[in-house]
């Protein structure tokens, strides 16, 4: 019974009871997000202290660190990390590598590729129907729309934003996915790297606020999306993994429509 069990844990990156604790924590944290966004003024305080009224405008809009640095460097190399996953996950899917027949290396590549396909995906399709204007564009600093919290109604005659949530810092966000490389043997090295990879997300989103492209909450909505949306790829994949492995035996990842293979 033991050694079955044992079998059972190691065949899947995250166990139902850690995928509730961390669905949970996620609940929290977006009741907390909210209420910053809400309720405090969080957001004004750091845009106002980034604004320069004597200049009218942001200092750090056009400099060589948030723009050449964040927008071209580091988005450039990000964008060729998530497309050599991403194409090495469909060349493993049409011509299926030995290299990945070990346990859990399949399916640690599959989460790595959608995380880097749906993060960014996803956040840039939320921001095509939002109503929450950039920073830069409201009449407080130097634009012409007027400041609405997040989720409350733009006046009549105003346009949408579309600046809600951060999309440049999706580009760095499902890098949270990396936590994947180290499950389940190593949970604490998997929160270190999960981590450092949300922190680079954050990073980039820090300077899009320095610009007056985006508020904190943005910033922080985005965040959310990448962990609840690896999370959810997390659990469906192995799923997926356990269902398609023959019955009878641990479920180990394989591509689509081939057997589990043994170890």
């Amino acid at each position: 019974m033991v050694e079955e069990s044992a079998r059972q844990s190691s065949a899947t990156l995250l166990d139902t009871r850690t995928a509730a604790w961390m669905a949970a924590w996620l609940g929290l944290a977006a009741m907390a997000i909210f209420a910053l966004g809400r309720w405090l003024d969080a957001d004004l305080w750091l845009a106002d202290m980034f604004y320069d009224r004597a200049l009218g405008g942001f200092p750090w809009r056009e400099s060589w660190l948030t723009v050449t640095f964040s927008h071209q460097i580091a988005k450039g190399a990000l964008t060729l990390f998530a497309l050599a996953l991403i194409g090495a996950a469909l060349f493993d899917a049409a011509w299926p590598q030995p290299l990945l027949d070990a346990p859990l290396a399949r399916l640690r590549l599959r989460v790595l590729a959608w995380s880097a396909l749906l993060v960014p995906a996803s956040i840039s399709l939320i921001k095509q129907g939002s109503d929450a204007h950039c920073p830069w564009d409201l009449a407080r600093y130097g634009g012409s729309a007027p400041y609405v919290r997040l989720f409350e109604a733009l006046p009549e005659g105003v346009l949408p934003g579309h600046c809600f949530p951060g999309g440049h810092a999706s580009s760095a966000l499902w890098l949270v996915a990396l936590a994947v490389l180290w499950l389940p043997g190593r949970p604490r090295t998997a929160w270190r790297a999960g981590g450092a990879g949300l922190g680079c997300g954050l990073l980039l989103g820090w300077m899009q606020q320095m610009r007056g492209a985006h508020f904190l909450s943005h910033t922080l909505w985005s965040a959310w999306i990448a962990c609840a949306l690896v999370l959810s790829i997390v659990v469906l994949l192995q799923a997926r993994a356990a269902r398609l492995a023959p019955s009878g035996e641990t479920p180990l990842p394989a591509p689509a429509g081939t057997r589990s293979r043994a170890p």
